[in-house]
């Protein structure tokens, strides 16, 4: 028997979605795929059920694009809560222990937090989507199973002190992708001789999408009523998606070779680098990676037309 046909809309673009607290980011996903009608969504990175913001979700052919978005930088708001740790981390979790708070100074603090600036390594913690074995950490976790884990470098850009209080801080959090931001404030907290957990997240920018483009769910629910027309105007063009990356503008002959997987040569004037591909209509193709030559090979092409 061949396989049944996916149902939903065949449209293609990015939509960045405002996440509301309490909800997975799958969750979410499949409520915006549902309200989209759409064949194919994917996300570009969880978020934690506690945390808010921005959360680009690509649809169509745009998900092609998701890993790559995945690897950009991130910037959050987030507040510790001091004198107590949880188990996970954050306020969803169970309180393990309860720490005094010594009196610190502002400069202190700052002091603290430049200590935590630069190239770091994490050990990821136990309440994440990390998976071992296939199953995420988190439920292991939930059984009291402690998985022995691995650390990764990550970069921390910058952090701003917003405000603080005597038992509390807020950070504005520049970093790289993988940066858990719950093992950050645990760190500045233990280097202040306590220990905290986060009590609000928010990611207001991620790969270059930032908090001032994202829609609530809510917004989504009320343009959907306008029909689809007035919905997919929402969607961003998923050929902005990556700025950073040199446009190059192949002909027909060239674009054929691309979808069979085949390379192709080009004059253009730049040196080896991840690309993206266009034909001589403006039409998006994809993405693909260039040699120092010019030589062209396909990495993930579109195989329908853009119709958002």
């Amino acid at each position: 028997m061949g396989r049944r046909n996916k149902k939903g809309r065949n449209i293609t673009g990015i939509v960045v979605i405002d996440k509301p607290t309490g909800r997975s980011s799958n969750h979410v996903l499949q409520q915006v795929k549902r309200l989209f009608d759409a064949k194919k969504a994917g996300h570009t990175g969880s978020l934690d059920p506690l945390a808010t913001g921005v959360l680009p979700i690509c649809l169509g052919e745009a998900t092609k694009l998701s890993a790559y978005l995945l690897g950009g930088d991130k910037r959050y708001h987030v507040t510790c809560q001091l004198g107590l740790i949880t188990d996970s981390g954050d306020a969803d979790g169970e309180v393990l222990q309860q720490l005094p708070i010594p009196n610190f100074t502002e400069q202190q603090l700052r002091d603290v937090i430049e200590q935590f600036k630069g190239e770091q390594h994490q050990v990821p913690p136990m309440y994440s989507a990390l998976k071992h074995k296939g199953q995420p950490l988190y439920k292991f976790a939930r059984q009291g199973i402690e998985i022995e884990r691995k650390s990764r470098q990550v970069t921390i850009f910058d952090i701003v002190l917003i405000s603080f209080t005597a038992d509390s801080f807020t950070l504005d959090v520049s970093c790289s992708k993988g940066t858990y931001i719950r093992t950050l404030v645990e760190g500045i907290s233990h280097a202040l001789d306590t220990g905290g957990h986060v009590t609000m997240l928010r990611r207001i920018e991620s790969a270059g999408y930032e908090i001032a483009k994202a829609v609530s769910i809510e917004q989504i629910e009320a343009v959907a009523e306008q029909g689809v027309e007035a919905l997919d105007k929402l969607l961003l063009p998923s050929e902005d998606a990556l700025p950073s990356w040199p446009r190059i503008t192949i002909d027909d002959q060239q674009v054929s070779a691309l979808r069979h997987g085949q390379t192709t040569q080009v004059s253009e004037d730049y040196k080896s680098a991840k690309i993206r591909l266009f034909d001589q209509h403006n039409t998006f193709l994809g993405l693909g990676e260039m040699t120092e030559t010019g030589t062209v090979s396909p990495k993930r092409v579109f195989v329908v037309e853009e119709t958002s």
